[in-house]
């Protein structure tokens, strides 16, 4: 536990550096986070013999978190057409190199592609948006701003459904694939990240409705990612994606919610902005 605490505090601060710094370094540590995400993700499908390609795999994680370009905003993304000549490298690989490469292992290298790099490309994005519009009198840019609502939301989900779940727990949420999960525990997370979200909205003076329906949104879409890696785990027999981080596992491990939560929060932004700015 104090390993866990102590990495945690590190965690936290060394996260706090990047993002507020953003630029270069946030896009250099996202694609460098995207690429440990791809090899522990190659790693466990080993176990089912599974032969992934692991340098294909990592340029194209790589190129898909760095895909799009937030300037003056003016969004110039080439997230679609590296998407696209992924997709067709894999799918031809398939053709040219079936003995070495099934069909099924080109869906599972796919699937891990679009599911790592796509939700790298996002928190990148959510992180440069709108740089140069920001959240006075605090002087920070909105897109710095939502994403850490992304990360509070699902921090505080993740932390309110662990108690909940802990002390009043009793009726398991999805017990074939995370035994521990519990509906008390999606319930307490649920109400967790509403109130979060409802206190950083009277911080910065945005309209508390919406900020508590993407509360509890964060609350359901972090549990499903979360659920996603644990099927993974399960899957291929294995514990923890990883051990980079000691107590916390790998980059799959503190990252499945985010993958899936960051993404939303983007669109729930661009969408909905004239609804939650006052």
């Amino acid at each position: 536990m104090k390993t866990r605490i102590i990495s945690g505090i590190i965690g936290i601060i060394a996260a706090f550096i990047v993002i507020m710094q953003g630029g270069f370094l946030f896009m250099l540590c996202s694609a460098a986070l995207a690429v440990l995400a791809w090899q522990e993700y190659v790693r466990a499908f080993k176990h089912k013999n599974m032969n992934l390609p692991l340098w294909t795999g990592t340029v194209a994680a790589a190129c898909l978190t760095l895909s799009g370009t937030v300037e003056s905003n003016i969004d110039l993304s080439f997230f679609m057409p590296i998407a696209a000549i992924i997709l067709a490298i894999f799918l031809l690989k398939m053709v040219f190199c079936h003995k070495t490469f099934s069909p099924i292992e080109a869906c599972i290298a796919i699937t891990g592609i679009f599911y790592i790099g796509g939700g790298f490309y996002y928190i990148t994005q959510l992180r440069l948006m709108f740089a140069d519009k920001l959240v006075e009198p605090y002087g920070i840019s909105i897109g710095c701003l939502f994403l850490w609502i992304a990360l509070i939301g699902t921090w505080a989900s993740d932390t309110f459904a662990y108690f909940t779940g802990y002390f009043f727990g009793r009726h398991k949420l999805c017990p074939e694939v995370s035994p521990k999960k519990t509906i008390e525990g999606l319930i307490g997370g649920t109400a967790g990240s509403a109130v979060a979200l409802m206190l950083l909205g009277m911080l910065f003076g945005f309209e508390l409705l919406p900020m508590a329906l993407l509360g509890i949104v964060i609350a359901i879409v972090a549990t499903l990612g979360d659920l996603v890696e644990s099927m993974f785990k399960r899957c291929t027999g294995i514990k923890d994606s990883g051990n980079l981080i000691p107590g916390h596992g790998g980059v799959l491990d503190r990252f499945d919610s985010l993958l899936f939560t960051a993404p939303l929060v983007y669109y729930f932004y661009m969408l909905g902005q004239a609804y939650i700015l006052k």
